[in-house]
């Protein structure tokens, strides 16, 4: 109970009159202790979640790992001796445990950005930008791919959260593609944050499906005919989450898309150790 009261004093300044009023709060009292339980339920919930995922998905490499390589030795122990048939069996079991490996490795890069010790430092665009397009060099010739970007700003992160969402948007980009695709980077100044896009000419999306892209295991196409775990933009939007940024896109089916996302800029770092 939370009571208030008033005196009223006359000219001599005595009391001549006290007025007040009594409130009973206990009810937002009680709600705001029910809030805070929920939360940390919540918060608890989600740390097991996060390990049960990590512990599952790094207890099952293993045995993926040895059904892939045993495979192999089998179909080169049985050589000659197995038909088309057999082979083609053969293929189903290796292309199903290298599915499975890769959707274990993106598990376990989803549950680890929560946990990650790698300090935050600042980190240069660029430079990250020129390391995925190594790595995606394959795919970029294969493809027969151009990819340009204006100059990038340092941002202040995890370089390899920064390496991640890079990779996950740019692979995107060369993946959900006609031939010869044209994937363009840049960013701009959005108040306190910078504003990242990347650009392409691809498929698109379709409207209704917009709101599910970010979703984690979310496919919109066959794996057949688009590879992946359905995990990319989830990780994206955790990583943008994590360093208080926003991740959204803009497209039209059949005409390409557009995903923006916003960091931090660069901060000086001498003088946040002082």
């Amino acid at each position: 109970i939370h009571a208030k009261g008033q005196a009223v004093w006359n000219e001599k300044g005595e009391p001549i009159r006290m007025g007040g009023s009594i409130e009973d709060i206990s009810w937002r009292k009680e709600a705001e202790a029910e809030r805070e339980r929920i939360i940390t339920q919540l918060m608890e919930s989600n740390s097991e979640l996060e390990r049960f995922a990590y512990v599952c998905s790094h207890d099952l490499q293993e045995p993926l790992r040895m059904i892939s390589n045993f495979s192999q030795r089998l179909e080169q122990h049985l050589g000659d001796k197995l038909d088309d048939k057999g082979r083609h069996y053969m293929k189903y079991v290796l292309d199903g445990a290298v599915q499975a490996r890769q959707l274990i490795s993106d598990v376990l890069n989803y549950a680890r950005i929560d946990h990650e010790t790698e300090l935050l430092t600042n980190v240069e665009t660029e430079k990250v930008v020129a390391s995925v397009l190594r790595d995606l060099n394959a795919r970029i010739e294969e493809t027969k791919a151009s990819i340009t970007h204006d100059p990038l700003p340092p941002v202040y992160m995890q370089a390899t959260h920064l390496r991640q969402l890079l990779q996950n948007l740019i692979g995107n980009a060369l993946k959900f593609s006609s031939q010869a695709p044209h994937v363009h980077i840049g960013a701009e100044r959005d108040g306190a944050m910078w504003r990242f896009y990347v650009q392409d000419d691809g498929i698109g999306i379709a409207t209704e499906h917009v709101h599910k892209i970010f979703c984690i295991f979310q496919r919109l196409h066959s794996r057949d005919r688009y590879p992946g775990s359905g995990i990319g933009l989830a990780l994206c939007k955790k990583v943008v989450q994590k360093y208080g940024g926003n991740i959204w896109v803009e497209s039209v089916f059949g005409k390409g898309s557009t995903f923006f996302f916003t960091l931090s800029p660069a901060v000086d770092l001498n003088s946040k150790a002082a």
